[in-house]
């Protein structure tokens, strides 16, 4: 999301210039944004954002009007072998950019969070931003903590900021740990793709620039101390994407194999997104068949 926030920014708006501070730990990859490296208007930083004592000059020198925050540790699995680095990166490295945005004056404060802190949900009821918080995971419960860091900075201090909740992401630059980058990137190396359970978990999935978009709205647009879900109504069983992605490879479903389900995977996802289609005026506007073959091609 970062790589592509960053590219779209840059493209679409001659008159911004972008900082990215990114640790560059196992999913970082320099090459996502190679083609800016030579661009007078993005500058790059190599830096933990828990590294209070480094992000402070980083903030002094470049003086930011915004920051949106992008930077996680992701990914449930890892989460339930080590929580620690979640923990460290998600409330501890949220608190540390939350204060240095204060003390630099920081107009707006984005914070990129995830539809898994609400936990998981039965038909037909999709989660509104008033839901209360449920994780299931070490992951999502160290998002839920850096929400609700972010939230107290705005009744406590007045500090402008904003909570979005996104579903499942997709497109170019995903790290492969990821579902679909992993099935594609498996696919073409001719190795088996592994579904945990029956298959049947729901997620609501959304194409990256859809994605970006919507940030760019909920900056410009959005009300400081508010929430936003951020979806685009394309619920999809992991089976249901599993075998679609072997349409557009050529693959057989036998590439297809099953495994012991893993712990916390919750059932199903759904966000109701009437609030920011509703005050915000933003909406997904790529199709799932679309952009998952330009993923594929990607």
């Amino acid at each position: 999301m970062g790589a592509n926030r960053i590219c779209w920014t840059l493209t679409h708006y001659p008159d911004v210039d972008v900082l990215n501070i990114d640790g560059l730990t196992y999913a970082g990859n320099p090459a996502n944004l190679a083609d800016m490296a030579d661009n007078p208007r993005y500058q790059f930083k190599q830096l933990m954002i828990d590294d209070k004592p480094g992000i402070d000059p980083v903030f002094e020198a470049f003086q930011p009007d915004a920051v949106l925050h992008l930077a996680a540790e992701s990914h449930v699995d890892r989460s339930i072998h080590s929580g620690l680095p979640f923990v460290t990166t998600n409330v501890v490295g949220t608190q540390v950019l939350l204060e240095a945005a204060r003390r630099h004056r920081v107009q707006r404060f984005i914070h990129v969070s995830t539809d898994e802190v609400y936990g998981s949900v039965e038909p037909p009821d999709a989660f509104r931003e008033s839901d209360p918080l449920n994780p299931s995971s070490p992951y999502s419960a160290s998002k839920a903590g850096s929400d609700l860091l972010v939230l107290a900075a705005f009744s406590t201090y007045a500090q402008d900021v904003v909570v979005t909740r996104s579903s499942n992401n997709y497109g170019p630059y995903q790290f492969p740990e990821k579902l679909i980058p992993r099935f594609i990137t498996s696919g073409l190396r001719g190795k088996p793709w592994t579904l945990y359970g029956d298959g049947l978990n729901i997620r609501d999935w959304i194409f990256v620039d859809d994605h970006v978009r919507a940030l760019w709205a909920v900056l410009q647009r959005g009300v400081a101390g508010e929430i936003y879900n951020i979806a685009a109504d394309n619920p999809r069983t992991n089976w249901d994407v599993a075998r679609q992605l072997t349409e557009l490879m050529n693959l057989p479903l036998s590439i297809i194999e099953r495994a012991a389900d893993r712990p916390g995977h919750d059932r199903r996802y759904a966000l109701d997104t009437r609030k920011i289609r509703d005050t915000v005026g933003w909406q997904p506007e790529v199709s799932w068949d679309v952009a998952l073959a330009q993923t594929v091609d990607w």
